[in-house]
């Protein structure tokens, strides 16, 4: 049923209103009643109307300026139909100004009124189809984004549908939230944005059939996410017979952390699931007993072996990394950032050769979607050689499809040697090509120009060295390939907006 709002000073017209129309007949309902305009722009902003109908002449402020206060004011203004006993030609006018649908000379005609409620059923019912045609657009489309990140892929392409249909940024604080439901996304989406402010949160459903949000934190006051997550467990026990667990993710910033935080919540709704807990639980909470070490050693030769393409290594690594997992009760979240670090780096390799990222990992995953509870460990000890054995043979290809290609060389060298003096005219000339076409081909493959990348790799590694190492800046210079140290600090702030000493201050006080 759609609402209407009926605004008048005379209580005779407004019962006149009330019970001369069947309301019903056409799919309206009155909910609520007004004799003047402040208290009708309250009942507006309380109940919402999709119609108002109003007099002009009332005290305090006028029926027309009621309408532009709404139409200012809000959001989603109701249409609003001008009632007037005044048959004057300049009411008329400013009332079409304010985009008012109808203007009604009193006394009211009940055929007229029927007909033009008709009128306006059918147009707000339109109206409100398409709207919501366009919000499920809109709902699938980010859940498509969400899901690519998930699932692992990462590419430049992504990244912009992200910021265009999330509007994230890399500084914006996340978590993720996963949660026990019958919903599907189209009943959930609206659901659980309903209990956030608005433009904060990003609703998802997986491949298993779990739905979730990513949402903004940094916006939203810790004392009230804890009343929101309240509200949606309440809420969610009210309205579905299955256990009431909502796992929630540690807090970071950036697209790519996208999948590391989904990972997070996953493992916390499997263990409190597991334990048959209801309840808002948190990543940060988990207490485990001490864990197995990380065969870190053994998973860079795996990484290794799958760059190299040497199958017989690649084999016997996962056979030994699985080996201490499966006797052992490891940390299933570090077992994850293994092989999500795994996929990165392969993912990575493609991406440098040319490859499809995307279809790798499609191809990777499709047999093992929806299985992540399912004997979880053996299930990604398969996983990891899947990973493995198509990434070793899908490089290997690669390899020989570039063998020629001059200008995967130049880069590729580029990445390597950055660190030392490079200037084009010389890379031109080691690599037999002329320095102008080098420099627009350079530019065609990277989207930037020469000196623009190189500087890129150098602040990038300078960055690295400023957050992991004490050495001194001058150093840190000549070892990213700056021989000069004020050039190097022109630079770097150039790049990054700070020098390297404050660069290096903020870091360190971000890790304490």
């Amino acid at each position: 049923m759609m609402n209407v709002l009926l605004v008048d000073d005379e209580p005779w017209i407004l019962e006149g209103l009330r019970t001369m129309v069947d309301w019903n007949r056409f799919g309206f309902r009155v909910c609520g009643e007004a004799m003047n305009s402040n208290e009708a722009f309250r009942q507006i902003e309380e109940h919402r109307p999709d119609l108002v109908f109003t007099d002009i002449n009332m005290p305090e402020i006028s029926g027309l300026e009621l309408i532009e206060k709404s139409n200012r004011l809000l959001q989603h203004p109701p249409k609003f139909v001008v009632l007037s006993g005044y048959d004057d030609f300049q009411y008329a006018i400013t009332a079409m100004q304010q985009r008012v649908v109808e203007y009604l000379l009193k006394p009211i005609d009940d055929e007229e009124i029927e007909a033009l409620l008709l009128k306006l059923g059918e147009q707000i019912r339109e109206e409100e189809a398409a709207k919501q045609l366009e919000a499920n657009r809109q709902l699938f489309a980010v859940n498509h984004v969400i899901n690519r990140l998930i699932l692992g892929e990462y590419n430049s392409s992504l990244v912009e549908q992200a910021h265009v249909s999330m509007n994230l940024t890399d500084t914006q604080q996340m978590v993720c939230m996963i949660m026990e439901t019958a919903y599907d996304l189209v009943d959930f989406g609206p659901w659980g944005m309903s209990f956030f402010p608005p433009g904060l949160v990003f609703p998802f459903q997986d491949s298993a059939g779990r739905c979730g949000f990513i949402v903004l934190v940094e916006m939203i006051p810790d004392g009230q996410f804890h009343e929101i997550t309240q509200s949606l467990l309440s809420d969610l026990k009210a309205r579905s017979d299955r256990s009431g667990v909502i796992a929630i993710s540690d807090r970071d910033t950036g697209i790519e952390a996208i999948r590391g935080l989904y990972l997070q919540s996953v493992e916390v709704r499997r263990i409190r699931r597991n334990q048959e807990k209801q309840g808002v639980f948190y990543y940060r909470d988990i207490h485990r007993i001490e864990q197995p070490d990380i065969p870190k050693a053994k998973f860079k030769q795996l990484i290794e072996s799958v760059e190299s393409g040497n199958l017989q290594q690649i084999e016997s690594g996962i056979i030994s990394i699985f080996e201490t997992w499966f006797c052992s009760l490891p940390d299933m979240e570090v077992v994850r950032v293994c092989v999500s670090d795994l996929e990165l780096k392969i993912c990575k390799w493609l991406t440098e050769m040319n490859g499809d990222p995307a279809g790798f990992m499609r191809q990777v995953q499709i047999d093992f979607a929806g299985q992540d509870e399912l004997d979880e460990m053996k299930m990604l000890k398969g996983y990891v050689h899947s990973l493995c054995l198509l990434g070793a043979t899908q490089l290997g290809a690669l390899r020989k499809e570039n063998e020629h290609n001059t200008i995967f060389q130049v880069i590729q060298y580029v990445d390597l040697e950055f660190r030392n003096k490079l200037q084009l005219r010389e890379l031109a000339a080691k690599f037999h090509m002329n320095s102008a076409y080098l420099g627009q081909l350079f530019k065609q493959y990277t989207s930037k120009p020469f000196n623009e990348y190189l500087n890129e790799k150098r602040i990038e590694e300078a960055k690295k060295l400023l957050k992991r190492t004490q050495t001194k800046i001058s150093k840190v210079a000549l070892q990213v390939g700056y021989p000069n140290a004020d050039y190097f600090n022109n630079k770097f702030k150039q790049y990054t907006g700070v020098l390297p000493s404050i660069y290096r201050g903020v870091t360190e006080n971000r890790q304490q």
